[in-house]
């Protein structure tokens, strides 16, 4: 007996395109680079959903070693951007990406 029997393909992919739509209304709304950067893995996430629910339907498990692919990405963004972030706010004092056209030269 399944714990959710009226879970369907087309709940999953509603919720991952929720979810990456709202990734791209915080990217295109907010200027702080740290919900910048939460709204990329929020997009990420929703794609990795939508992979595991195609996985899960054609019985492959060829998408849950891409979802694993992007987990590895997104972790190594998440690395190099904190520290690129850790920079600009040692320097500037701000996390705010309006300020970043005061880095040239």
């Amino acid at each position: 007996m399944a714990l959710l029997p009226n879970i369907t393909i087309d709940h999953y992919l509603y919720f991952s395109t929720i979810l990456f739509c709202l990734g791209i209304a915080g990217i295109l709304y907010r200027r702080n680079a740290i919900i910048m950067f939460m709204c990329i893995e929020l997009m990420l996430n929703a794609v990795n959903v939508a992979l595991v629910a195609f996985s899960k339907m054609y019985g492959q498990t060829d998408a849950q070693v891409f979802v694993f692919f992007i987990m590895v990405v997104a972790a190594a963004e998440v690395a190099v951007g904190l520290a690129i972030l850790m920079m600009l706010y040692r320097n500037m004092h701000t996390t705010e990406t309006d300020v970043l056209d005061k880095l040239k030269f």
